[in-house]
């Protein structure tokens, strides 16, 4: 009988473990084992273990993306900058190296032979150029501008209270992340835009900008990456912010080195017009000058004649 109890004791143990056993921050992961350990597959019989105490790289869940949307599952759905040096990811998802901390490595190639320079975001600030391109370091991303559109609410928005709500609910949401780091916030009550820059001291290592950007871009785009599916919503005096709509600018401890060589044709085109039509407009005005000078000059000719 008392063997009997053990058993049944055990099994219920190995049941609650198993119940308990998963990972909050990656709903994609598969979790077994005792002790418990999490893991997404990033390639063919390529499991990456994950950390699920924090939220997972962002270099991580972009492998896990690609190797996701190749085995036809689902992934994702298709302010103003804050400086002159500030980009957006115009070149979205690819398959990136990691490093095996989760960092992405500075040179990224996309399994072909083209290849360029990122960001510790992931985001190319370079031209495309081939193998041979060289990436001495990862630059940093230091500075997020988090570019927000919320709906239609039935009351006003307290602008005041706006910094606290936002730095709370991110402070919430992602896993204890420093809301001393957002640093200002703006609000267009007509547009229903906020605008968050949430910025940390140059060179400091230990806080990861680009992974809570990312993580709360998934949630405006009701695609969380979380196992809870809430979203991130602000709430402001007992009223809840639904987002519709991000934008997400990166500033780096060093600018981006673009280039015009690749500039898009409708860029490139314009600019063709544009020096062209100054050209065209100097080339005027030397021959109308050249002209006027003939013109003086016959003059000062037929004065000359009767004398």
């Amino acid at each position: 009988m008392k063997m009997w109890i053990v058993l049944v004791l055990a099994a219920m143990a190995a049941g609650a473990s198993a119940q308990s056993c998963s990972c909050e921050t990656m709903k994609w992961a598969t979790c077994d084992g005792t002790p418990c350990k999490c893991y997404v597959m990033v390639g063919q019989n390529e499991k990456q273990f994950l950390n699920c105490t924090s939220l997972v790289p962002k270099c991580i869940l972009m492998k896990a993306e690609m190797y996701r949307a190749r085995k036809g599952m689902d992934t994702r759905t298709l302010g103003g900058k804050p400086d002159e040096s500030a980009f957006v990811d115009n070149d979205g998802i690819y398959d990136p190296d990691c490093e095996n901390d989760g960092k992405f490595k500075a040179k990224q190639c996309n399994n072909t032979e083209e290849c360029w320079c990122v960001n510790s975001a992931g985001v190319r600030r370079t031209d495309k150029e081939d193998k041979n391109i060289k990436c001495e370091k990862l630059v940093e991303t230091y500075w997020v501008r988090l570019q927000l559109t919320h709906k239609e609410v039935g009351k006003e928005v307290n602008e005041a209270k706006l910094k606290t709500a936002i730095a709370e609910a991110i402070h919430k949401r992602y896993k204890n992340f420093n809301k001393d780091m957002v640093d200002e916030i703006k609000y267009d009550p007509k547009a229903r835009m906020i605008v968050v820059d949430v910025k940390k001291p140059k060179g400091e290592r230990k806080s990861d900008l680009t992974h809570m950007a990312y993580y709360m871009e998934k949630d405006v785009k009701v695609l969380p990456l979380f196992k809870n599916q809430e979203k991130f919503e602000p709430n402001v005096d007992g009223q809840t912010l639904e987002m519709t709509n991000i934008l997400v600018y990166y500033v780096d401890e060093d600018p981006p080195t673009f280039t015009m060589k690749h500039l898009s044709g409708g860029i490139i085109a314009v600019i063709v017009v544009v020096v062209l039509a100054v050209v065209a407009g100097l080339l005027v005005l030397f021959f109308a000058r050249r002209r006027q000078n003939q013109q003086y000059n016959k003059a000062q000719q037929r004065e000359m004649d009767p004398m």
